[in-house]
């Protein structure tokens, strides 16, 4: 069994559990998403979705589980903001993370091109890499595909301009994309409760991954404080 082949099988049919949290957010701290990984690994978790150099050098310190490695980073006049460079990819691969992440949308990415144009690059600079399509649809998916990623997920359904409204998680967009390419799916994006991670795992996906239910508090606390809000309309 080659590395790609050991590493899928080691998250098939498990929890990837994402450990982020953006300058603007209290938790924004290498130390403390090393403890929240150390958190979801002791709870379960068979891999960790992690942004920045920073963050996943920490949380291999204690963490030894497949990571999904990603840089998060905003370039004037673009909306690609997952690894959305060579640069970023460079950091990741020297890094030595399990898996690499990167925007597979049909949007200008910094460099003026599109990832039809950068990703053979890509993979031709990095051949042995496994490679991740962040998509948000199925057309975006069948393009990833073709390109030779390794795996796709549907990580930015509902978060492009184009996709926006989508209810998640976009179960519909999972069930087509299990159907119809032969790469293992990984289910992303909205999925709040252990009830609509059951329902994407019986839609045949290879694993999911929560993250803004489990590691962001400001965001749960947030969505509480809706329900009480919405509560007290109704009075």
């Amino acid at each position: 069994m080659n590395n790609k082949d050991k590493i899928f099988e080691q998250i098939k049919g498990k929890l990837i559990v994402s450990c982020q949290a953006l300058p603007e957010e209290p938790l924004h701290s290498p130390s403390i998403m090393g403890r929240m990984a150390y958190a979801a690994m002791l709870g379960g978790a068979c891999g960790i979705r992690a942004n920045s150099v920073e963050d996943i050098r920490e949380i291999k310190k204690t963490v030894d589980l497949p990571i999904i490695g990603i840089i998060k980073r905003v370039y004037e006049g673009s909306e690609v903001f997952i690894t959305p460079t060579m640069e970023e990819i460079d950091l990741l691969y020297k890094e030595g993370v399990d898996i690499i992440a990167l925007d597979a949308t049909n949007r200008v990415r910094p460099d003026g091109k599109f990832i039809s144009e950068v990703f053979p690059m890509i993979k031709q600079k990095y051949n042995g890499q496994i490679f991740m399509a962040d998509c948000s649809t199925y057309e975006e998916a069948q393009l990833a595909y073709e390109l030779g990623f390794d795996c796709i997920g549907t990580t930015l359904s509902g978060y492009t301009e184009y996709t926006l409204g989508r209810h998640l998680p976009d179960v519909e967009l999972i069930e087509r994309i299990v159907k119809d390419i032969n790469v293992p799916v990984i289910a992303e994006g909205g999925i709040w409760t252990p009830e609509e991670l059951k329902t994407v795992f019986n839609r045949g996906v290879h694993t999911a991954v929560v993250g803004t239910a489990i590691t962001r508090p400001m965001e749960i606390t947030k969505r509480f404080i809706n329900a009480i809000k919405s509560e007290c309309h109704n009075c």
